[in-house]
Protein backbone atom coordinates (compact mmCIF):
# COMPACT_ATOMS: atom_id res chain seq x y z
CA UNK A 1 0.00 0.00 0.00
CA UNK A 2 1.20 3.28 -0.72
CA UNK A 3 2.35 4.63 2.66
CA UNK A 4 1.77 8.30 4.23
CA UNK A 5 1.51 10.78 6.74
CA UNK A 6 -0.38 14.05 7.18
CA UNK A 7 1.31 17.78 7.58
CA UNK A 8 0.12 21.30 7.10
CA UNK A 9 -0.77 22.43 3.57
CA UNK A 10 -0.61 25.68 2.20
CA UNK A 11 -1.38 27.18 -1.21
CA UNK A 12 -3.70 25.29 -3.69
CA UNK A 13 -3.99 22.63 -0.58
CA UNK A 14 -5.22 21.98 2.54
CA UNK A 15 -4.52 19.22 5.43
CA UNK A 16 -7.57 16.59 4.50
CA UNK A 17 -9.40 14.57 7.46
CA UNK A 18 -11.23 13.09 4.92
CA UNK A 19 -12.61 12.80 1.34
CA UNK A 20 -15.75 13.73 2.33
CA UNK A 21 -19.34 13.10 1.17
CA UNK A 22 -19.16 14.99 -2.46
CA UNK A 23 -15.86 12.40 -2.73
CA UNK A 24 -18.51 9.51 -1.90
CA UNK A 25 -21.28 10.60 -3.79
CA UNK A 26 -19.52 11.17 -6.95
CA UNK A 27 -17.94 7.72 -7.16
CA UNK A 28 -18.85 5.28 -9.64
CA UNK A 29 -20.22 2.06 -7.82
CA UNK A 30 -17.03 0.47 -9.35
CA UNK A 31 -14.86 3.13 -9.91
CA UNK A 32 -12.72 2.69 -6.73
CA UNK A 33 -12.65 -1.16 -6.56
CA UNK A 34 -11.79 -2.59 -10.19
CA UNK A 35 -8.28 -3.00 -10.58
CA UNK A 36 -6.89 -2.20 -14.46
CA UNK A 37 -3.69 -3.16 -14.95
CA UNK A 38 -1.81 -0.20 -17.07
CA UNK A 39 0.59 -1.55 -19.69
CA UNK A 40 3.85 -0.04 -18.59
CA UNK A 41 6.38 -2.41 -20.19
CA UNK A 42 7.67 0.97 -22.42
CA UNK A 43 9.69 2.07 -19.37
CA UNK A 44 12.67 -0.15 -17.95
CA UNK A 45 12.30 0.60 -14.36
CA UNK A 46 15.91 -1.31 -13.98
CA UNK A 47 17.35 1.85 -15.82
CA UNK A 48 16.07 4.30 -13.01
CA UNK A 49 18.45 6.45 -11.29
CA UNK A 50 15.90 7.48 -8.11
CA UNK A 51 15.45 5.93 -5.28
CA UNK A 52 16.59 2.33 -4.14
CA UNK A 53 15.22 -1.50 -4.69
CA UNK A 54 13.47 -2.65 -1.58
CA UNK A 55 13.33 -6.19 -0.42
CA UNK A 56 10.65 -7.58 -2.60
CA UNK A 57 12.67 -6.32 -5.77
CA UNK A 58 10.75 -3.22 -6.40
CA UNK A 59 12.15 0.03 -7.01
CA UNK A 60 11.11 2.83 -4.27
CA UNK A 61 10.71 6.15 -5.14
CA UNK A 62 9.15 8.76 -2.81
CA UNK A 63 6.95 11.64 -3.46
CA UNK A 64 4.38 14.14 -1.45
CA UNK A 65 0.59 14.13 -3.08
CA UNK A 66 -2.29 15.69 -1.15
CA UNK A 67 -4.57 13.19 -0.82
CA UNK A 68 -8.07 14.41 -3.16
CA UNK A 69 -7.49 13.48 -5.44
CA UNK A 70 -3.80 13.04 -6.25
CA UNK A 71 -3.24 10.10 -3.60
CA UNK A 72 -6.28 8.17 -4.30
CA UNK A 73 -4.96 8.39 -8.00
CA UNK A 74 -1.81 7.15 -7.22
CA UNK A 75 -3.69 4.50 -5.61
CA UNK A 76 -5.62 3.19 -8.01
CA UNK A 77 -2.51 3.36 -10.17
CA UNK A 78 0.00 1.39 -7.44
CA UNK A 79 -1.20 -2.38 -8.87
CA UNK A 80 -0.04 -1.32 -12.28
CA UNK A 81 3.36 0.29 -11.47
CA UNK A 82 3.72 -2.93 -9.08
CA UNK A 83 4.00 -5.09 -12.12
CA UNK A 84 6.55 -2.90 -13.79
CA UNK A 85 8.70 -2.93 -10.67
CA UNK A 86 8.00 0.62 -8.97
CA UNK A 87 6.19 1.27 -5.80
CA UNK A 88 5.70 4.94 -4.77
CA UNK A 89 6.12 5.38 -1.37
CA UNK A 90 4.12 8.51 -0.36
CA UNK A 91 6.43 10.46 2.90
CA UNK A 92 2.90 12.70 3.04
CA UNK A 93 -0.81 13.46 2.02
CA UNK A 94 -0.65 16.98 2.02
CA UNK A 95 1.95 19.11 0.91
CA UNK A 96 3.10 22.34 2.71
CA UNK A 97 5.51 24.84 2.02
CA UNK A 98 8.80 22.67 2.19
CA UNK A 99 7.62 20.58 -0.30
CA UNK A 100 8.54 21.92 -3.76
CA UNK A 101 12.54 22.62 -1.64
CA UNK A 102 12.12 19.09 -0.79
CA UNK A 103 11.81 18.01 -4.82
CA UNK A 104 14.42 20.29 -5.34
CA UNK A 105 16.85 19.46 -2.93
CA UNK A 106 16.28 15.36 -4.01
CA UNK A 107 15.23 14.95 -0.31
CA UNK A 108 11.38 13.21 -2.46
CA UNK A 109 11.45 12.45 -6.01
CA UNK A 110 8.43 14.23 -6.89
CA UNK A 111 5.08 16.18 -6.07
CA UNK A 112 2.06 16.14 -7.21
CA UNK A 113 -0.20 18.40 -5.37
CA UNK A 114 0.42 22.08 -7.96
CA UNK A 115 -0.30 23.27 -11.16
CA UNK A 116 2.44 24.50 -12.79
CA UNK A 117 2.01 28.43 -13.38
CA UNK A 118 2.14 28.21 -9.31
CA UNK A 119 5.29 26.16 -9.43
CA UNK A 120 7.13 28.35 -11.83
CA UNK A 121 6.33 31.26 -9.84
CA UNK A 122 8.05 29.21 -6.79
CA UNK A 123 10.91 28.58 -9.11
CA UNK A 124 11.28 32.52 -9.93
CA UNK A 125 10.86 33.06 -6.09
CA UNK A 126 13.31 30.73 -4.90
CA UNK A 127 16.01 29.97 -7.31
CA UNK A 128 14.57 26.45 -7.74
CA UNK A 129 14.79 25.04 -11.77
CA UNK A 130 11.73 22.24 -10.81
CA UNK A 131 10.33 20.82 -14.54
CA UNK A 132 6.67 19.57 -15.29
CA UNK A 133 7.59 15.99 -15.87
CA UNK A 134 3.22 15.64 -17.17
CA UNK A 135 0.09 17.43 -16.78
CA UNK A 136 -2.21 14.76 -15.05
CA UNK A 137 -5.67 16.60 -14.21
CA UNK A 138 -7.26 19.88 -13.94
CA UNK A 139 -9.66 20.77 -10.31
CA UNK A 140 -11.67 23.29 -11.69
CA UNK A 141 -12.90 26.46 -9.38
CA UNK A 142 -16.01 26.45 -8.95
CA UNK A 143 -18.95 29.21 -7.47
CA UNK A 144 -20.70 27.17 -4.40
CA UNK A 145 -23.79 28.66 -2.65
CA UNK A 146 -25.96 27.67 0.46
CA UNK A 147 -28.17 30.48 -0.22
CA UNK A 148 -28.99 30.47 -3.72
CA UNK A 149 -28.99 27.53 -6.61
CA UNK A 150 -28.49 29.55 -9.79
CA UNK A 151 -26.18 32.20 -10.72
CA UNK A 152 -29.60 34.28 -11.44
CA UNK A 153 -30.72 34.54 -8.04
CA UNK A 154 -27.36 36.79 -7.57
CA UNK A 155 -28.45 40.44 -7.06
CA UNK A 156 -27.14 43.58 -6.40
CA UNK A 157 -25.22 43.81 -2.62
CA UNK A 158 -24.22 39.82 -2.32
CA UNK A 159 -20.97 39.25 -0.71
CA UNK A 160 -18.81 36.37 -2.65
CA UNK A 161 -15.56 35.07 -0.62
CA UNK A 162 -12.65 34.60 -3.33
CA UNK A 163 -9.42 32.97 -2.77
CA UNK A 164 -6.30 35.72 -2.36
CA UNK A 165 -3.69 34.18 -3.98
CA UNK A 166 -2.05 35.22 -7.02
CA UNK A 167 -3.26 32.09 -9.62
CA UNK A 168 -7.04 31.35 -7.85
CA UNK A 169 -7.98 34.78 -7.74
CA UNK A 170 -7.41 35.00 -11.27
CA UNK A 171 -9.36 32.05 -11.99
CA UNK A 172 -12.43 33.31 -9.44
CA UNK A 173 -12.12 36.43 -11.24
CA UNK A 174 -12.21 35.46 -14.23
CA UNK A 175 -15.21 32.84 -14.06
CA UNK A 176 -16.87 36.13 -12.23
CA UNK A 177 -16.34 38.13 -15.43
CA UNK A 178 -17.43 34.86 -17.74
CA UNK A 179 -20.94 34.82 -15.72
CA UNK A 180 -21.43 38.46 -16.76
CA UNK A 181 -20.65 39.92 -12.89
CA UNK A 182 -17.29 41.66 -13.54
CA UNK A 183 -15.12 42.95 -16.23
CA UNK A 184 -11.48 43.03 -16.08
CA UNK A 185 -8.76 44.19 -17.75
CA UNK A 186 -7.75 42.72 -20.91
CA UNK A 187 -4.33 42.30 -19.16
CA UNK A 188 -4.23 39.73 -16.53
CA UNK A 189 -4.71 37.07 -19.24
CA UNK A 190 -0.84 37.18 -20.25
CA UNK A 191 0.30 37.08 -16.89
CA UNK A 192 -2.52 34.71 -15.73
CA UNK A 193 -2.68 37.09 -12.49
CA UNK A 194 -5.58 38.96 -10.53
CA UNK A 195 -6.78 40.42 -8.25
CA UNK A 196 -9.76 43.04 -7.40
CA UNK A 197 -7.59 46.33 -8.41
CA UNK A 198 -7.90 44.43 -12.03
CA UNK A 199 -11.64 45.10 -12.14
CA UNK A 200 -12.68 47.88 -14.31
CA UNK A 201 -16.38 47.67 -14.16
CA UNK A 202 -19.43 45.89 -11.85
CA UNK A 203 -21.98 44.79 -13.86
CA UNK A 204 -23.93 43.60 -10.68
CA UNK A 205 -22.41 45.56 -7.54
CA UNK A 206 -21.38 42.35 -5.73
CA UNK A 207 -18.78 42.91 -2.52
CA UNK A 208 -15.59 41.01 -3.33
CA UNK A 209 -13.99 39.65 -0.16
CA UNK A 210 -10.24 38.13 -0.76
CA UNK A 211 -9.37 35.48 2.00
CA UNK A 212 -6.73 32.43 2.59
CA UNK A 213 -7.90 29.93 0.63
CA UNK A 214 -8.00 27.58 4.03
CA UNK A 215 -10.59 29.89 5.51
CA UNK A 216 -12.94 30.01 2.91
CA UNK A 217 -15.11 26.55 3.27
CA UNK A 218 -14.93 27.53 7.16
CA UNK A 219 -16.26 31.14 7.12
CA UNK A 220 -18.82 30.23 3.84
CA UNK A 221 -22.08 30.64 6.09
CA UNK A 222 -20.69 34.22 6.01
CA UNK A 223 -21.08 35.28 2.23
CA UNK A 224 -23.94 34.85 -0.16
CA UNK A 225 -21.73 32.25 -2.54
CA UNK A 226 -17.80 31.46 -2.36
CA UNK A 227 -15.19 30.58 -4.82
CA UNK A 228 -13.17 27.69 -3.88
CA UNK A 229 -10.89 24.86 -5.75
CA UNK A 230 -12.84 21.50 -5.82
CA UNK A 231 -10.34 19.30 -4.21
CA UNK A 232 -11.32 22.10 -1.22
CA UNK A 233 -14.72 20.95 -1.61
CA UNK A 234 -14.08 17.26 -1.92
CA UNK A 235 -12.18 17.29 1.12
CA UNK A 236 -14.52 19.14 3.17
CA UNK A 237 -17.44 17.14 2.06
CA UNK A 238 -19.63 20.45 1.68
CA UNK A 239 -22.85 19.69 -0.14
CA UNK A 240 -23.09 23.41 -1.29
CA UNK A 241 -25.01 24.25 -4.72
CA UNK A 242 -22.65 24.92 -7.82
CA UNK A 243 -23.71 27.94 -9.48
CA UNK A 244 -21.00 27.65 -12.22
CA UNK A 245 -17.63 26.72 -12.43
CA UNK A 246 -14.56 26.96 -14.67
CA UNK A 247 -13.97 24.99 -17.74
CA UNK A 248 -11.26 22.33 -18.25
CA UNK A 249 -10.65 23.25 -21.91
CA UNK A 250 -7.32 24.43 -22.57
CA UNK A 251 -6.93 25.10 -18.91
CA UNK A 252 -3.61 26.06 -17.79
CA UNK A 253 -3.67 25.19 -14.26
CA UNK A 254 -3.84 21.68 -14.73
CA UNK A 255 -2.12 19.57 -11.67
CA UNK A 256 1.35 18.09 -12.60
CA UNK A 257 3.97 15.92 -11.24
CA UNK A 258 7.03 18.32 -10.45
CA UNK A 259 10.64 17.04 -10.22
CA UNK A 260 13.76 18.34 -9.93
CA UNK A 261 15.53 19.23 -13.76
CA UNK A 262 16.85 16.11 -15.52
CA UNK A 263 14.05 13.57 -13.35
CA UNK A 264 11.69 13.72 -15.78
CA UNK A 265 13.61 11.46 -17.95
CA UNK A 266 13.74 8.86 -15.63
CA UNK A 267 12.13 5.66 -16.44
CA UNK A 268 10.68 5.60 -12.70
CA UNK A 269 8.76 9.37 -13.06
CA UNK A 270 7.87 8.77 -16.95
CA UNK A 271 6.33 5.05 -15.52
CA UNK A 272 4.45 7.30 -13.46
CA UNK A 273 2.94 9.92 -15.88
CA UNK A 274 1.78 7.28 -18.46
CA UNK A 275 0.13 5.43 -15.68
CA UNK A 276 -1.48 8.72 -14.18
CA UNK A 277 -2.15 10.03 -17.82
CA UNK A 278 -3.72 6.26 -19.35
CA UNK A 279 -7.06 5.75 -20.83
CA UNK A 280 -7.96 3.85 -17.58
CA UNK A 281 -7.04 6.80 -15.17
CA UNK A 282 -8.87 9.15 -17.42
CA UNK A 283 -12.21 6.89 -17.11
CA UNK A 284 -11.47 5.95 -13.44
CA UNK A 285 -11.33 10.30 -12.93
CA UNK A 286 -14.40 10.55 -14.99
CA UNK A 287 -16.55 8.25 -13.13
CA UNK A 288 -15.45 8.79 -9.60
CA UNK A 289 -15.38 12.60 -9.49
CA UNK A 290 -17.94 13.14 -11.95
CA UNK A 291 -16.71 16.75 -13.25
CA UNK A 292 -14.83 18.06 -9.69
CA UNK A 293 -11.40 16.66 -11.24
CA UNK A 294 -11.06 16.51 -14.63
CA UNK A 295 -8.30 14.71 -16.96
CA UNK A 296 -5.86 16.57 -18.32
CA UNK A 297 -5.70 17.48 -22.53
Amino acid sequence: MLAGCSQTSEGDTNVAQAAGEEAKDNAGTDASSEEVLIDLSAYDISQSQLGTVNADGLREITAIADLTPHSELLEYIEPSLEAAGLKVVLVATAADSTTLEKTQNGEIDFNFYAHWPYVNDQNETNGFTLVNAGDIHVEPIRAYSDKYTSVDEISDGDVVAIPNDATNEYRALKILEEQGLITLDDSVDSTLSATVDSIVSYEKNIEIVELDSAQIIPTKDDFDFFITNTNKALEAGITSNVLFSESGDNNPFANIIAVASGNENDPAIQAVVAALRSEAVRKYIEEKYNGAVIPAD
